[in-house]
Order: C-alpha cells, then sequence, then structure tokens
C-alpha cells in the first residue's frame, strides 16, 4: 500500500489551499457583511422602521451572512482541502 492510500499516515496542513480559502472567504466576507448592514439599513427606511427594528433587521441580516460564509467555507474545503497525507 502506498503513502498516499494509507489512511494511517500523518496529515500534513496544505498551506496554498489554506491561504486560497481564507482569501477569497476575506474578500466575500466583506462583500456578504457590508450587503447585510447597507441592506438592513436601506429595508429598514424602505418600511419605514425605527432605529430599533433596523438594528434588528440588520443583525439577521449578519447572520444570514454568517451561515453564508460558513457554507463558503465548507465547500471550498471539499475543493481545496486543509490537510493532505504524507
Amino acid at each position: 500500500m502506498s503513502k498516499l492510500q494509507n489512511p494511517n499516515a500523518p496529515r500534513q496542513i496544505a498551506w496554498p489551499s489554506v491561504v486560497t480559502v481564507i482569501s477569497a472567504a476575506i474578500l466575500i466576507g466583506a462583500e456578504v457583511f457590508g450587503a447585510a448592514f447597507a441592506g438592513g439599513w436601506a429595508l429598514g427606511i424602505l418600511f419605514g422602521l425605527e432605529g430599533g427594528a433596523t438594528q434588528i433587521l440588520q443583525a439577521v441580516l449578519f447572520v444570514l451572512g454568517v451561515v453564508v460564509m460558513v457554507a463558503f467555507i465548507r465547500n471550498a474545503q471539499r475543493i481545496e482541502p486543509f490537510f493532505k497525507r504524507a
């Protein structure tokens, strides 16, 4: 059995993959959370919500953004694995 097929072989961090995924997550996260903040603010004005309700809407959209980012990182990990067998 070769080392690549041995499930008991030590795992090493694949740094290029980690850096790629984290860099993409930073870029996409800035867009997602910026859109959540701006979208909550815009929807608050559109529907005539008061300050507290607008902030709650922004918080809900922020949590939705966290869900999107977690899904992105999990899917990116399938394509760019963080670990490789030695």
